[in-house]
């Protein structure tokens, strides 16, 4: 399965302009008049304006462009390959939002040292528990910055 570079723009610009078009309906929350002064919505919402108009004309140009069959943005091989990384990544972002970022950060980390480039079981274990520990210090006690914790280490006392 191949997808052309045109496909990708036309999405990537369709993405951009629904980005810009929550950007104006948050904006619109706190008002975007200009009453003494520009409301806490007025810059945000003609920031999003400005991302839908320029998606706009992105999908025009890439439309109104004559390219040939074989710019090719990404075929079957890449594809995987991106999904191959993109996946972990999305079950990074479940699992911590779900256990905790910690418990997430530890099965990311062992699935890519372990699945991906193939270290021993001993090794992506202690390695994982390295960079959790490692992360826990430095944004638990020495920036004080608590992160998503979820109900295994809640269980454990530490919150």
């Amino acid at each position: 399965m191949d997808i052309s570079r045109n496909t990708m723009e036309v999405a990537t610009a369709c993405a951009t302009a629904a980005v810009g078009g929550i950007v104006c309906y948050g904006a619109t929350q706190n008002g975007i008049g200009w009453n003494d002064g520009p409301e806490p919505g007025y810059f945000p919402f003609y920031i999003g304006c400005l991302i839908i108009v320029g998606s706009l004309v992105t999908i025009v140009q890439t439309v109104l462009r004559r390219t040939s069959v074989a710019d090719i943005f990404i075929d079957g091989e890449r594809l995987r390959t991106v999904v191959a990384f993109f996946l972990p990544i999305m079950a990074l972002t479940l699992v911590s939002a779900w256990l905790g970022l910690y418990v997430g950060m530890a099965l990311y980390t062992f699935y890519a040292m372990r699945v991906s480039a193939g270290f021993r079981t001993h090794t992506a274990l202690f390695t994982a528990a390295i960079v959790v520990a490692v992360n826990f210090v430095i944004f638990e006690k020495i920036f004080m910055v608590p992160l998503l914790k979820g109900p295994i280490l809640e269980y454990f006392g530490i919150y």
